[in-house]
């Protein structure tokens, strides 16, 4: 999990981006249509239009994270109200949005059961193996 001081402001774009932006080009978003400083030290956070990817960009004095998740199931949910490009949220709602916990309904999503998806795929093979052999 990400820590961030209790000082750090925390922005959320309020529409969907190009997941094929790499740092320039969400520091172009930042920058034109936030009116943001990039390097002031805020955390920008972008989600994708099925809002089942993140991108967080973060300045650290030396240059820029650029940190990424994708979920396997679900999706991101957040309230994005409001007026302007981007929305202030706090850690804790960071935090929450990036441990699954829906913020719109307060509720925590189903996590992602690798043991599932790897009992199908070895379940697959042994049907192709058993049919063929």
């Amino acid at each position: 999990m990400l820590s961030f001081p209790a000082s750090i402001r925390i922005f959320v774009a309020r529409q969907s981006v190009d997941f094929r932006k790499a740092h320039d080009g969400l520091l172009a978003i930042v920058r034109d249509e936030f009116g943001d400083d990039p390097f002031d030290g805020s955390i920008f956070l972008f989600l994708n239009r099925r809002r089942d990817r993140v991108k967080v960009l973060h300045w650290d004095r030396d240059g820029f994270w650029l940190h990424y998740k994708r979920l396997e199931q679900g999706t991101f949910r957040i309230s994005l109200d409001g007026e302007g490009a981007r929305v202030e949220v706090t850690r804790p709602q960071l935090a929450m949005l990036l441990e699954g916990i829906d913020l719109e309904r307060r509720k925590i999503r189903k996590p992602f059961d690798a043991q599932a998806r790897s009992g199908k795929r070895g379940q697959g093979s042994d049907r192709r193996a058993t049919a063929s052999g």
